[in-house]
């Protein structure tokens, strides 16, 4: 383990971009929780490849993501210095630092 410095590209990953009629039977599936949207206008979502899918949320995330729609790729980058051994986090938000809740906050 090694500490890593803010701006640092943690990873590059391809997606599979699927339609708003595909997310809507992938909603009914535990791939779910694992599918960003995608587009400028969000109707269409996508499953990453590689650890995207699996990293953990916070509000305070030291991570983030960005989105390449016409590569169809979705990168990972530090916004903070991280020290050796710290868990990586985004904001499944979508913005780093946005503390709106996200819908597993928001279950009654």
């Amino acid at each position: 383990m090694t500490d890593i410095h803010r701006d640092t590209v943690i990873e590059v990953s391809p997606v599979i971009v699927m339609s708003r009629e595909e997310r809507k039977l992938l909603d009914q599936t535990l791939l779910h929780d694992y599918i960003f949207e995608w587009g400028h206008d969000r109707k269409s979502c996508c499953m990453a490849l590689g650890y995207i899918p699996i990293y953990n949320h916070s509000y305070r995330s030291n991570c983030e993501y960005e989105m390449d729609y016409e590569q169809e790729l979705i990168s990972i980058k530090t916004v903070r210095f991280i020290k050796a051994g710290e868990e990586l986090f985004i904001n499944y938000n979508g913005n780093w630092n946005n503390a709106t809740r996200v819908w597993f906050d928001t279950r009654t």
